[in-house]
């Protein structure tokens, strides 16, 4: 019956994340620490390496189309990787089963997704200052997109969130010169071997669900391709913000719980 039900959850995420482009563990991770009860840690663990997997084929087909600036991500991955390997083994020597840990998950979670729901609802202000924004020396952009991806490896390795909508959200800021598309290109490409890491950090350490995960991946596939294809008939303007809302509940009530 569980199986069943994880399934279906990944094939309703799955559809969700093809209809608005929204990243899988905003909703996933949730999802399966307030709904299912499974533990924050193996809820973040078995995200990764779920993310991992169906990232790669979007990394695949955005390669084929030219939108991926493998410069950019090299400079992302070269702060993130390094930040998420130092997490994770912090992870370890306070114990990815003890209550502080799972509090200390909980609280990032949260976090993430009051962080991930004010990109939602501020997208066009931000798109705006982008726009309005010089671009930095090469130099300075260099240093800031590894500290950016230093950043988000500390926050992916804890709550499996922050690869998607920040990361592009970080790279529209870096780069406003740089076309929407290599732009979400570039950000996919950086969370293959991001979360990649990260999930193996977290499956060394027991947090990875193998069950959980094949059921997930059964469900979402077919879902993403569902949502992807019937994306231009849903109403986005209605949908994104009833997202939106959605997180600010849940990290709410994560962050204080």
């Amino acid at each position: 019956m569980d199986f069943f039900a994880y399934t279906l959850s990944g094939f309703v995420v799955g559809a969700i994340v093809g209809i608005t482009g929204v990243g899988g563990g905003s909703l996933m991770t949730p999802l399966l620490v307030l709904v299912f009860g499974i533990a924050p840690a193996t809820a973040v663990g078995t995200d990764l390496l779920y993310a991992a997997i169906t990232k790669t084929g979007g990394t695949l087909v955005h390669n084929l189309r030219g939108s991926v600036d493998w410069r950019i991500t090299g400079r992302l991955a070269a702060g993130s990787i390094p930040a998420a390997m130092l997490t994770l083994y912090l992870l370890a020597l306070l114990g990815p089963a003890t209550a502080s840990t799972s509090k200390l998950i909980s609280v990032m979670l949260g976090v993430a997704l009051l962080l991930t729901a004010a990109v939602i609802i501020f997208r066009r202000q931000l798109q705006t200052m982008v726009a309005a924004r010089p671009q930095s020396s090469e130099r300075v952009l260099t240093r800031a997109t590894v500290a950016a991806g230093a950043a988000l490896g500390v926050l992916v390795s804890i709550t499996s969130v922050g690869a998607g909508a920040l990361g592009v959200v970080a790279l529209a800021f870096l780069y406003p010169k740089l076309p929407a598309v290599r732009i979400v290109g570039s950000d996919i490409a950086h969370a293959v071997p991001l979360t990649l890491v990260a999930g193996l950090g977290h499956w060394w350490l027991g947090n990875v669900d193998h069950v959980l995960l094949a059921s997930l991946l059964l469900g979402s596939l077919p879902g993403i391709y569902l949502g992807s294809h019937i994306a231009t008939k849903v109403p986005e303007r209605m949908l994104r913000p009833a997202l939106a809302l959605m997180l600010l509940a849940v990290g709410t009530k994560l962050v204080t719980h």
